[in-house]
C-alpha cells in the first residue's frame, strides 16, 4: 500500500485534473483509502494475496464504477498496482518511515485534510528518507492522478499486459 496521505493526495489531484468526473468528493476520498482500512486480508480488499499483485480485473468484474466510492476504490487499487510494479519493486518495511517523513509536505502541497477516522493512523517524522524520496512521491502522485480512469478500465478489461498481475 502507498501511505494514506499519498492515496489522499492522488485522490485530490485526480479530482483537480479530471473535473466533472467526481460528484461527491467525500465518498470518493473514502473509497480511495478504504482498501487499507479493511484489515490484513488483502484477498478481500485488494483482490489478491498482496497489495503488490492487486487484481484490477477481478475488482472490475465484481463492481461497477457507477459510484464515486467505487471510483475511489479503483483509483486506490491501480495506484497500488503502479506503486509496486513500477516505483517500489523491492519490498522494504522502511517505506513506512518514508511515508511519515513525507506526510506533512504532501498534505500542504495537495491540500489534504485528514478525515477523523484516519487521524490516529497518520504519523509525522523528520529525518532522512530510507527508500523513497519526496521527489519520487511527487512524481508518483502526478503520474497516477493523471491517468484516465475509463481508459485504465478498458485496458484492464481487454487484458492489456501492463495491467495484468505479475508473479512476484
Amino acid at each position: 500500500m502507498a501511505g494514506f496521505v499519498v492515496h489522499l493526495a492522488i485522490g485530490k489531484e485526480f479530482i483537480r485534473k479530471h473535473p466533472n468526473i467526481i460528484k461527491n468528493e467525500e465518498e470518493f476520498l473514502k473509497g480511495v483509502v478504504v482498501p487499507d482500512l479493511m484489515g490484513s486480508n488483502k484477498m478481500i480488499s485488494h483482490y489478491s494475496k498482496y497489495s503488490r499483485t492487486t487484481n484490477l480485473k477481478a475488482f472490475l468484474e465484481s463492481k461497477n464504477l457507477d459510484t464515486d466510492f467505487n471510483k475511489g476504490y479503483f483509483l486506490h487499487l491501480y495506484s497500488d498496482f503502479v506503486f509496486y510494479n513500477k516505483y517500489f519493486t523491492s519490498f522494504s518495511t522502511d517505506i513506512r518511515y518514508d511515508y511519515d517523513l513525507s506526510n506533512k509536505y504532501l498534505m500542504e502541497k495537495y491540500n489534504v485534510t485528514i478525515p477523523n477516522y484516519l487521524k490516529n493512523r497518520i504519523f509525522f517524522k523528520e529525518g532522512k528518507y530510507k527508500v523513497f524520496s519526496l521527489e519520487l512521491f511527487i512524481k508518483f502522485i502526478d503520474e497516477v492522478s493523471s491517468y484516465d480512469m475509463d481508459k485504465v478500465k478498458k485496458e484492464v478489461l481487454e487484458n492489456n499486459f501492463k495491467w495484468q498481475v505479475k508473479n512476484k
